[in-house]
């Protein structure tokens, strides 16, 4: 009984709950930063001008849920098709690339969607715009530093920073 017992239980990653506590650590400074982010340029927005103090408020309140929520998607699809059960410890480059890769690929669609289509929101002239796919700067900005230092925060590493690295950095 104690073999089978001992070949139940989980290994590694798995069995401390590291992944956990780095997921926990990730979603709390992307719900975070996101807030500040939000309220930070909302100024480039033209709801800046037009909008009252509530309605600002519950903007940049209402952006950072869908925020949370896009982050949640983005990294759970990416520990789904990449991850390891010994993740973070395994693989955190390719979860970090992927989860950015699809935040930043939802960012777009949804300005377009917004901004051109639906007609939602609109961008004031200070607000830089990316030529081409005539998407923000500050968007995209957002959607690429919040989750790289998010990581950064979750895991204890960087990008492309391996495991031995950090520990030597401890």
């Amino acid at each position: 009984m104690t073999a089978m017992h001992s070949r139940l239980e989980p290994c590694g990653a798995l069995a401390s709950g590291e992944w956990l506590s780095a997921l926990r650590r990730y979603m709390i400074f992307i719900a975070a930063a996101n807030l500040i982010w939000e309220f930070a340029h909302i100024p480039l927005y033209t709801l800046w001008e037009t909008g009252s103090a509530d309605e600002i408020v519950f903007a940049a309140v209402h952006c950072t849920g869908g925020d949370i929520l896009i982050a949640l998607s983005t990294v759970i699809l990416a520990l789904f098709l990449l991850g390891s059960p010994a993740w973070p410890a395994v693989r955190t480059g390719r979860v970090v690339v992927l989860t950015v890769t699809l935040g930043l690929g939802y960012t777009v669609f949804s300005e377009w969607l917004n901004i051109e289509v639906r007609q939602a929101w609109a961008y004031r002239d200070l607000m830089p715009v990316i030529p081409v796919i005539d998407t923000g700067l500050s968007p995209v900005l957002q959607w690429i530093i919040i989750p790289l230092a998010a990581f950064r925060f979750a895991t204890g590493r960087w990008l492309g920073q391996g495991r031995t690295a950090a520990i030597a950095d401890a």
